[in-house]
């Protein structure tokens, strides 16, 4: 077996409209296409793909998808403008030698966690 790189992400929506709606103008991830029941968007060449499950075993909360930023603090500021649900505030998680990665956790509208994460120079 020879995986490379992650092709795909599917995150599980209850409600599509809404979901599309928060990823594409509250996230600004560019719209691939959408049905009815699926949207697909392009994040920096990866695909993410909302879909309302199609049997209860994908109806949990998906994997926590971890979007590079280059400055944490002011995605944070225009993300909470835009009203989106932050479980805590920017903080150092791992100190390097010459760089820390910072991270916030947010909520996405359909009860995902995910989180924003840049690497700071020190």
């Amino acid at each position: 077996m020879n995986l490379k790189s992650i092709g795909q992400i599917g995150v599980p929506v209850r409600d599509i409209d809404r979901a599309i709606s928060f990823y594409k103008d509250i996230l600004e991830l560019p719209l691939l296409f959408n049905t009815d029941t699926m949207a697909f968007f392009d994040c920096d060449g990866v695909r993410l793909m909302l879909s309302l499950p199609e049997k209860e075993q994908f109806t949990n909360a998906s994997s926590v998808l971890y979007f590079q930023v280059d400055d944490i603090t002011t995605s944070y500021n225009q993300m909470k403008e835009k009203g989106v649900s932050f479980i805590d505030k920017p903080h150092a998680v791992a100190k390097m030698i010459s760089t820390e990665t910072w991270m916030v956790f947010f909520n996405d509208t359909e009860g995902n966690t995910h989180a924003l994460t840049n690497e700071v120079e020190v």
